[in-house]
């Protein structure tokens, strides 16, 4: 029998400083084989960061005993002032490289209070959307609604819902040119869930999915489709149980996958293999990795 193989569709390898090869080796001893490292770094300056670590990997004398790694690149919400010509730009020519295989993570916060205002980042995103386009990549989605901020970020953001917002700018800007992407963490309602996948999306689910408090997340996750789920860790945020208040890394995600294979009733090699194919069917590129 084949071994069990994981696909970790979104970590911040970037923020392993100090221990970025030891990381990657324990999540190839515990079977996770493909990493999408995620290149937005602490602000477009550093959205290279990701392809770059991608790449040395791929060059390295010891690959065949770490991950294959992947990156994107993209302007989080929270630096959606930086969004400039020469940031996106700088994005344009991240995103040729065929190593970066997808634009993210980009998408609305309405969260923090410290974020840029709502045109700012709506106008952040649909240029990334049409700069995605151009390059013929599927997105990253960050989407975080002010329902549970502080109440000066509410005061800020008002009565805007920032679910409702992405989805109808990936409605006019996105969803015409069929390419897709991810919900990467999804966090959102059942309603949330269904009119994602009707635009074409992937739900990814994180360490959250554990949590005892996610009953939503949970019923979202058994009633996606099974060739439209993904697993990721967005390490190093969000430990699963039993780790959870820890630094995360992607070796951990085997907690959410063995919890997701609980959730519809499959055996975890069932699930491996599931997760694996559909990522493999988002992003072509990736289907012969190496060993």
């Amino acid at each position: 029998m084949q071994p069990m193989h994981l696909v970790d569709s979104h970590a911040h390898l970037d923020m392993y400083a100090d221990d970025l090869p030891q990381v990657l080796a324990r999540a190839h001893a515990a079977n996770v084989r493909t990493i999408l490292a995620i290149g937005i770094g602490d602000g477009p300056h550093q959205m290279h960061r990701a392809l770059e670590i991608a790449q040395a990997i791929a060059e390295s004398t010891n690959s065949p005993s770490l991950p294959t790694i992947y990156a994107s690149a993209g302007i989080h919400p929270q630096e959606a002032a930086s969004a400039s010509f020469t940031t996106l730009t700088q994005l344009a020519t991240l995103a040729a490289n065929p190593r970066c295989i997808a634009i993210g993570e980009i998408g609305l916060d309405y969260y923090h209070v410290e974020n840029p205002d709502i045109p700012t980042q709506q106008a952040a995103f649909a240029a990334q959307l049409h700069l995605a386009a151009a390059a013929h990549k599927p997105i990253l989605i960050h989407c975080r609604t002010s329902e549970l901020a502080t109440p000066v970020a509410k005061e800020k953001f008002g009565p805007a819902d920032a679910w409702e917002d992405l989805l109808a700018l990936l409605a006019e800007h996105w969803k015409p040119h069929a390419l897709g992407g991810i919900m990467h963490c999804f966090s959102g309602t059942l309603d949330h869930a269904r009119r994602s996948l009707d635009a074409g999306f992937y739900l990814s689910f994180a360490g959250n999915l554990t949590y005892p408090a996610a009953k939503t997340i949970r019923e979202a996750a058994a009633f996606a489709p099974a060739d439209r789920i993904l697993i990721e860790t967005d390490a190093p945020f969000l430990a699963p149980i039993p780790h959870r208040g820890q630094r995360n890394e992607p070796a951990l995600v085997t907690h959410t996958a063995a919890a997701l294979a609980d959730l519809r009733g499959l055996s975890p090699e069932a699930l491996a293999t599931l997760t694996t194919a559909n990522f493999r069917h988002l992003f072509p590129t990736t289907a012969n990795p190496e060993p």
